[in-house]
C-alpha cells in the first residue's frame, strides 16, 4: 500500500515563512469537518521554522528547519488519545479528530516534537494534517509544497519499501531519531542544523603587506590520524563541516608551498572560528 511522506531540504529553506502563512491561510476561519476545526487567528504555527546559527564572525551560517506534525507510525498522540480521537489513516496520515479530541489536552502533552497545539477557545488539540482534506479532493501535494519558491518540500506517496530506498539513496534523516516514533517526515541536509564546523582564515605578510593565502592545504587530524582535508579559498578562508558537536580535541594542520607548516589545537564544542593564521615564509 502506498503512503504519504514529506521530504524537507534544509539547504533550500530561507525562512521566508510562506509555508507557515499558507497553513494559516488554509485554516484560520475555516472548518473542515472530519479533518480539522479552524485555527486560532493568533498563537498557532502548525508549520514552524526553527533557526540555528553556527560559527563565529566572520564565518557564520544559519540553517532554517521547518517543523510540523511528523505523522509518526508509532505516534505518541495516538497512544495518549481516548476514544480513538487520534488515528492513523491507511495512507500514513495522522488525524486528530476535531470532535472527539475536545478536552483532551493530554494529546498536546504527548507529542515529543511539540507539534500539537492547544486551542484554548475550542478546548481542542490541533496539528498540521498534511492537508489531507486537499489530497482527498485531488490535490497532488500539500499547500506548503505548492507555495514554496525554493523547493524545500517534496511529498511522495510510495510503499514503505520504496521509501526506504529513497531514504538510503538521498541520505535522508529523521528530525529526532532518538525518539523512535517512525515519522513520515524526512530531512535532507539536516547536518546544516545538527552538525558543527571548524573554520579559519590563512594569511601571510610580505614587505608590510598582509595578503590572503589561497590553496593552502588544511587537514583535520585526531591522534595523528587525518580525518578531513580541504584547501583555503580565494579569501584565504577554510571550513571543515559535518563534525559532531562536543566531540572533543582535534588539530588543524596547515601547509602551503613556501611557508612553514602550522598546527593549531582545537577543542570542539559548537562551531568555531580559529582566527586568522599567519604563515611564515620558510
Amino acid at each position: 500500500m502506498t503512503k504519504w511522506n514529506l521530504i524537507i531540504d534544509v539547504a533550500n529553506c530561507t525562512n521566508c515563512s510562506v509555508c507557515t502563512i499558507a497553513s494559516q491561510d488554509e485554516h484560520v476561519g475555516n472548518q473542515f469537518p472530519g479533518y480539522a476545526d479552524e485555527m486560532p487567528l493568533l498563537g498557532h504555527n502548525w508549520i514552524e521554522i526553527q533557526r540555528h546559527e553556527r560559527g563565529q564572525a566572520p564565518i557564520v551560517d544559519v540553517a532554517y528547519v521547518p517543523t510540523m506534525c511528523q505523522h509518526c507510525d508509532d505516534a505518541p498522540c495516538i497512544a495518549a488519545a481516548e476514544n480513538s480521537a487520534a488515528y492513523k489513516r491507511p495512507d500514513g496520515i495522522v488525524i486528530i479528530d476535531p470532535d472527539k479530541a475536545k478536552g483532551q489536552k493530554q494529546i498536546v502533552d504527548s507529542c515529543p516534537y511539540g507539534a500539537v497545539w492547544w486551542n484554548e477557545e475550542k478546548q481542542l488539540s490541533q496539528h498540521w494534517i498534511f492537508d489531507a482534506h486537499l489530497l482527498d479532493n485531488g490535490w497532488k501535494e500539500p499547500r506548503c509544497q505548492n507555495v514554496c519558491a525554493t523547493n524545500v518540500f517534496k511529498s511522495i506517496k510510495v510503499d514503505d519499501a520504496e521509501m526506504k530506498r529513497v531514504v538510503e539513496q538521498d541520505g535522508l534523516e529523521e528530525l529526532r531519531p532518538d525518539l523512535a516514533t517512525k515519522p513520515r517526515v524526512y530531512y535532507k541536509n539536516l547536518w546544516r542544523y545538527t552538525k558543527c564546523f571548524i573554520s579559519g582564515s590563512i594569511a601571510s605578510a610580505s614587505d608590510g603587506i598582509i595578503d590572503c593565502v589561497e590553496g593552502a592545504k588544511v587537514s583535520l587530524t585526531r591522534n595523528g590520524e587525518e580525518l578531513e582535508e580541504t584547501e583555503s579559498d580565494g579569501f584565504g578562508e577554510f571550513k571543515i563541516d559535518r563534525l559532531d558537536p562536543d566531540s572533543g580535541s582535534y588539530a588543524i594542520e596547515i601547509t602551503s608551498d613556501g611557508f612553514a607548516s602550522q598546527t593549531i589545537p582545537v577543542e570542539l564544542g559548537q562551531s568555531i572560528y580559529v582566527g586568522e593564521v599567519m604563515l611564515q615564509q620558510s
